[in-house]
């Protein structure tokens, strides 16, 4: 939250809600929106899980939303983090829902799986813009991979409220907003923002 300068900080943190970022600081990609740095990442903190257990209980957190930088230099795209901080959370604060936003994973074999395995409440995986930007906006991502992501998601536990974000203002057309949100209908995503 304060790393983004989130406008809503004061909203979510009166409502006991936070973002956190785990798997580091450092992204093996270079996204044009973001500014997180980007470069080869340290070594994955094994104690992470427990400090985000910790954490979240001292605070009373009632819902906690789970972001990474990606983390394409793991062989699961860190989605082994993302199960054990999921499980840690479960096992300290059984009430707090949990609410992941994650990377595609590069299409790694079994990563979304154990990630919806583990029983988020709701699995966030943001299209970010629309396909045409893509290769200038996001180009280590593809869209419709990223739109596969969620409907496997869906595909893998019917009941799991998906979400999805864009962007606008970086020289969509109207027409491509809208297809984006038949395309987000046609994955079954819950919700958009």
């Amino acid at each position: 939250c304060e790393e983004a300068a989130c406008p809503n900080i004061g909203e979510c943190w009166e409502r006991k809600h936070a973002t956190v970022m785990i798997l580091g600081d450092i992204c093996t990609r270079a996204c044009a929106f973001c500014n997180v740095a980007t470069g080869k990442p340290r070594t994955v903190d094994p104690m992470e899980p427990e400090n985000l257990a910790v954490s979240v209980a001292k605070l009373g957190m009632h819902h906690i939303v789970i972001t990474s930088v990606d983390r394409d230099d793991l062989a699961d795209g860190g989605a082994d983090q993302f199960v054990q901080c999921i499980r840690r959370i479960r096992e300290t604060t059984p009430n707090t829902t949990i609410e992941i936003l994650t990377p595609d994973f590069l299409g790694k074999p079994g990563a979304l799986e154990a990630v919806i395995a583990a029983g988020p409440d709701v699995f966030n995986h943001n299209l970010e813009t629309v396909p045409r930007l893509y290769p200038s906006i996001r180009p280590g991502a593809r869209y419709f991979e990223s739109l596969k992501l969620l409907e496997r998601a869906k595909t893998l536990d019917a009941g799991i409220f998906t979400k999805s974000g864009i962007m606008v203002g970086l020289g969509e057309e109207p027409v491509e907003l809208h297809q984006v949100m038949d395309d987000l209908r046609s994955a079954d995503v819950d919700f958009l923002t």
